[in-house]
């Protein structure tokens, strides 16, 4: 016999232990001895004997002692006379009671567990007679079921522990069975349904709290595996389901997100037809997308601009060849030079502006002067500077009237660590200066220190940058004071530590035309505290401030034609201004909302300006303004409001606007 059969015998789960259990069976053993000696007959007797050994066998192999059962002779059994049945005769033929014994016995299998050996033994023991018979049969089928009932407990609760739940819910049906309406088969089933709703609670929990991590953190694969693991086992979970609709939003969004990043950065390489094809792709997915939309508004507007330069650079150097006498002539340079910023390709306007401008002094770098410091040492006005594809190291003084000429921004670049002064300076000398093609930086971003100094910083001077950038500067960009005058055309400032372009103090002018200012830490632009400001067919987004911000007292503002996006305040925060105008701008998708506009700036004209699908309120109007004066505006789908009318402003917060 092995332990699988005596753990059967012994009605043992697989991986009970037996330990407690012994003394029970020590005591079933001996009830099995007693039925031997008072079986009532011989039969009887050899079949409980029967029992009893493989009963000790089964148990001997559990306690481990592999030992052949012993076998003791059956006792002698002396039936009174008068009862002793013939050798061929059965007890009580003419009740069936023997017969009815014989077939109950033929009908439970020995090899059942203890409360099988128990309760044959005890149905057996009823076949002496009549009513004797029938109260024991009754006796033994109850301790028949009890047993077999206290077996299925054990058997479901083990099932139970360890989460079986179909083969605990069988042992439970079957005790149902043997006793209806049992409290154990209640309980058992309750333990059932409460064990499974904490499997399920857990499981939900713990796969639909990945799904949810996984989905925030931009994973939607996992996340959508997460949430399915849930769905498969529970089908009608809302959570998951919930979940996966999420999921494909998000893909579809993050489809959205990337044709939109694609087609802005189409629009910051001017590469407009690119830019036009991507937002057409995407509101082909959503008509009423509203980046998509921008974008191609802005694309279209950008091809036609494009077109209109041509055609006007065609003009100026008409004008130039008209006035080409073969010597120097400073407005024929001034149309070539312009003539080249916007139209970039075409060489018949590079070649006479090379032509035109070597009627002038020409130094170069490296063929006559080692570096731009020694060439700048040696210039005076009108004198023309080339520089080649290259990186130089300033700081450098512009002092004179010359041009300085790089290969390119991004090919020509002078730089200068961050805490030895700005890499380029106008002096107060300067005025009539211009610096063409190069990129203007410091060489490690340094946003903190004694001293935050700009990229390139004019002082009393007057200059036009054309085709620069400016990037990386610990301070502004481009920083204009002491009354000194700057023009930039079509020049790029961004990821500045402070201001994109900076005008400071009165007397100070910043002219800005057709620019890019792009993620810079602070504004924009700024202007304050008396300086001047000209702001025209500029692009401002992606700023950490505000992408216009103008606080300029009495003097003159005028803003028009640019586009002001996505800045992490508003648009354009407008504090004073003695006079001007702000038109024909767009502001779009900006955190706090479009324009603020303050009491002192009344004297400013507001005219055709789109102000739109902002965060915050569109147009911000402080206490003292007539909202009349702004109708001429559109003010549209701004999310918190459109217009907020006689705002109470703190002049502290908004006037400096630092």
């Amino acid at each position: 016999m092995n332990s699988h059969e005596a753990r059967k015998i012994l009605g043992l789960g697989p991986d009970e232990d037996a330990t407690p259990h012994l003394t029970e069976f020590e005591e079933a053993r001996k009830r099995i001895e007693e039925m031997v000696r008072a079986a009532p007959n011989a039969a009887l007797a050899t079949r409980y004997r029967i029992g009893l050994e493989e009963f000790e066998q089964a148990l001997t192999v559990i306690k481990g002692v592999v030992t052949p059962p012993k076998v003791e002779p059956a006792p002698e059994i002396v039936l009174p006379a008068e009862k002793a049945p013939a050798p061929t005769a059965k007890l009580l033929p003419s009740s069936g009671v023997e017969t009815a014994a014989e077939e109950v016995i033929a009908s439970v299998p020995i090899r059942r567990g203890v409360w099988v050996m128990l309760g044959a033994l005890v149905f057996l023991t009823a076949a002496g007679a009549g009513a004797l018979y029938l109260y024991k049969n009754e006796e033994s089928k109850r301790l028949l079921r009890q047993s077999r009932i206290t077996f299925l407990e054990r058997e479901g609760g083990f099932y139970v522990e360890n989460r079986r739940w179909t083969e605990a819910a069988k042992s439970y049906a079957e005790i149902e069975e043997l006793s209806p309406g049992s409290e154990i088969a209640r309980l058992g089933r309750r333990s059932i349904e409460a064990g499974m709703s904490e499997e399920q609670t857990q499981f939900v929990g713990y796969w639909t709290g990945q799904a949810i991590a996984e989905l925030e953190a931009g994973r939607l694969d996992l996340a959508e595996s997460a949430a399915r693991k849930v769905l498969e086992k529970f089908p009608m979970e809302k959570e998951p389901t919930g979940i996966l609709l999420r999921i494909a939003e998000a893909r579809e969004n993050q489809s959205r997100d990337q044709m939109v990043a694609e087609a802005r950065g189409f629009l910051a390489d001017r590469k407009w037809d690119e830019a036009i094809a991507v937002a057409r792709r995407l509101l082909a997915l959503a008509p009423e997308d509203p980046d998509g939309r921008a974008v191609l508004s802005d694309a279209t507007a950008a091809k036609e601009k494009q077109l209109a330069d041509k055609t006007k650079a065609q003009v100026l150097l008409a004008k130039a060849v008209s006035v080409d006498k073969g010597e120097f002539d400073q407005q024929a340079l001034d149309w070539l030079r312009e003539g080249a910023s916007l139209d970039p390709s075409n060489a018949e306007i590079r070649e006479r502006l090379e032509k035109m401008a070597s009627y002038t002094r020409t130094l170069r770098v490296p063929e006559d002067f080692g570096t731009p410091a020694e060439a700048l040492a040696a210039a005076r006005d009108r004198d023309r500077i080339i520089l080649p594809e290259q990186a130089f190291l300033g700081p450098l003084v512009i002092n004179a009237a010359v041009d300085l000429q790089g290969a390119g921004s991004g090919k020509t670049i002078i730089e200068c660590e961050a805490a030895d002064g700005s890499a380029i300076t106008i002096g107060p000398g300067a005025w009539g200066a211009r610096v063409t093609g190069i990129s203007i930086q410091h060489r490690a971003f340094a946003p903190d220190g004694k001293e935050r100094f700009s990229a390139a910083l004019v002082r009393g001077g007057g200059v036009t940058f054309t085709d620069c950038a400016f990037s990386n500067a610990s301070g502004h960009g481009l920083a204009v004071i002491e009354s000194g005058e700057a023009v930039a055309a079509r020049c790029r400032f961004v990821e500045n530590g402070w201001n994109g372009a900076a005008a400071i103090g009165k007397g100070a002018k910043l002219d800005l035309r057709d620019c890019e200012l792009i993620s810079n830490f602070e504004h924009g632009i700024e202007s304050w505290d008396g300086a001047s400001l000209t702001v025209t067919g500029t692009r401002a987004e992606g700023n950490s401030r505000n992408g216009i911000h103008c606080d300029i007292q009495e003097s003159q503002a005028v803003i028009e034609k640019n586009q002001l996006i996505g800045n992490r305040e508003f648009g354009l925060v407008l504090g004073s201004a003695a006079g001007g105008r702000v038109s024909n701008n767009t502001a779009r998708s900006n955190l706090l909302g479009g324009f603020v506009v303050r009491a002192a700036c009344a004297g400013v004209k507001f005219t055709g300006n789109q102000i739109t699908l902002n965060e915050g309120p569109g147009l911000v109007l402080e206490k003292g303004l007539a909202p009349a004066a702004f109708t001429s505006n559109s003010v549209t789908k701004n999310k918190a409001k459109d217009v907020l009318e006689n705002a109470d402003l703190d002049a502290k917060e908004t006037a400096s606007g630092q």
